[in-house]
């Protein structure tokens, strides 16, 4: 006997959201590694090491080079895989600064929309048949303002893109919205990254890329859109 329409519509249901608690351990199991795991100064001599061999390999194939370090740094950054921050410094150290901020703002983009793309299509389903009402308070600020609390999100250093891209998979926000508020508002770090990169000879500690100065400011930043949306608010009132 044949499954009816609904079965197979809640098998669905159910592999989606299967899907969405694996992507979420993986999300997860990637932050404790990447936090508590991984000796990051570490992989920084190593990558310092591959530095002149990378840097030989794309003089003589730049455009393969190039087309899989964006795959590459795409995988990581939809996976929510740890290293990041190195595959920048690296984007930086052997294509320069302006073309590895290209590489790695668009690849960095494209994987935090496939994430939150993965996002909607796996978990959104079962969020809202069990969260609805919740959701749907928060749906509605986001409908007035989501753009401003993306941008400020993206702007600071300190909160978890992964988790970033999976809140607003679970939204309604357009794709393409998300995708040209990330592109703006991941630029600022994207830019300190790979402009590190360049220098990547001289830098003895990841601690060196992105100091307490430099954090408060892009932290300080990433208040404006915020602190924007709440002044025009009290203006159009007075």
């Amino acid at each position: 006997m044949s499954r009816g329409p609904s079965t197979t519509g809640n098998s669905k249901a159910r592999w989606r959201a299967v899907g969405g608690f694996a992507l979420l351990a993986i999300a997860a199991v990637s932050f404790i590694v990447s936090s508590f795991v991984i000796r990051w100064n570490d992989v920084l001599k190593w990558a310092q090491e591959l530095r002149s061999p990378l840097i030989r390999l794309v003089e003589a194939h730049p455009v393969t080079a190039s087309a899989a370090f964006f795959a590459l740094y795409v995988a990581f950054t939809a996976l929510a895989l740890p290293g990041a921050v190195i595959l920048s410094l690296i984007g930086g150290a052997v294509f320069g600064t302006l073309w590895g901020v290209i590489l790695v703002s668009f690849a960095s983009t494209t994987g935090a929309t496939l994430a939150c793309l993965a996002s909607r299509y796996l978990l959104r389903n079962w969020v809202v048949a069990r969260y609805g009402d919740r959701l749907a308070s928060i749906q509605r600020e986001l409908d007035r303002g989501g753009v401003f609390y993306l941008l400020s999100l993206r702007l600071n250093p300190v909160f978890p893109y992964f988790l970033i891209n999976l809140f607003f998979g679970l939204t309604r926000m357009p794709v393409s919205r998300f995708w040209l508020v990330s592109q703006i508002g991941m630029l600022p770090a994207t830019i300190i990254y790979v402009n590190a990169g360049a220098q990547l000879a001289r830098i003895d500690s990841l601690r060196d890329v992105l100091r307490w100065e430099v954090a408060a400011s892009l932290i300080a930043l990433s208040l404006f859109p915020i602190v924007a949306r709440l002044v025009a608010g009290w203006l159009r009132r007075i």
